[in-house]
């Protein structure tokens, strides 16, 4: 590195230190130094695509399209309220930030809903996105679990990430005037990604953008 930019050894070590501490890198005396994923942030509290939140970092956000299509899936009619049988539109990928695999991400919703997105290419677009270039209203609101879970070695495999791994399940479902329009179920490895949330002397604060 010395040679080839023509800098000083003191240069090259603080350079190091920086990168370090700003978390691109890991080293330590006698092992080579490793480049880190860069970590996702999500603010807690608004309504928001993973999409959008990747690409405003300016890290490229691409999906691995594992299935789409109308299918039932009585647990996500259920959150739905709609009856076990029906048929949703369904969507799976796995989601890219900067190339490396960051979540698992399931999607249901009403078929009269999604049919008009069967045809898309859901490789480099959001949802939201495709839902309002079909003049289709996204949510206004919703509610979210999110919980600690053990990666299974199928879903780490999928993933890129050694076993045992340690993820989050986040559990969605958007609503529209009150009414569910979307169920979500996002797997997403917890060595790539951040939940935040603020305090102040008033107490807690939770949000973000919208998107």
């Amino acid at each position: 590195m010395r040679d080839e930019y023509e800098v000083s050894r003191h240069t090259v070590r603080e350079a190091m230190r920086r990168i370090r501490e700003a978390g691109l890198v890991e080293s330590g005396r006698g092992r080579q130094s490793q480049v880190l994923s860069q970590r996702i942030e999500q603010p807690l509290g608004s309504l928001y695509s993973l999409f959008r939140e990747i690409e405003s970092r300016g890290i490229v956000q691409e999906s691995v399209v594992l299935s789409c299509g109308l299918k039932s899936h009585p647990e996500a009619a259920a959150q739905l309220g709609l009856p076990p049988e029906s048929d949703l539109f369904a969507l799976e990928r796995i989601r890219l930030a900067g190339g490396e695999p960051l979540a698992h991400d399931c999607v249901w919703l009403p078929a009269q809903i999604g049919k008009p997105l069967l045809d898309t290419d859901f490789t480099r677009t959001a949802l939201y996105d495709e839902l309002a270039k079909h003049h289709i209203a996204v949510p206004d609101s919703g509610r979210e679990r999110i919980t600690a879970t053990l990666i299974s070695p199928k879903m780490a495999s999928r993933l890129n990430t050694p076993v045992p791994a340690a993820g989050l399940t986040i559990e969605r479902t958007g609503l529209r005037k009150g009414k569910p329009m979307e169920c979500r179920r996002t797997t997403v490895r917890a060595d790539r990604y951040e939940l935040l949330m603020a305090w102040n002397e008033r107490g807690y604060e939770v949000g973000g953008q919208t998107s």
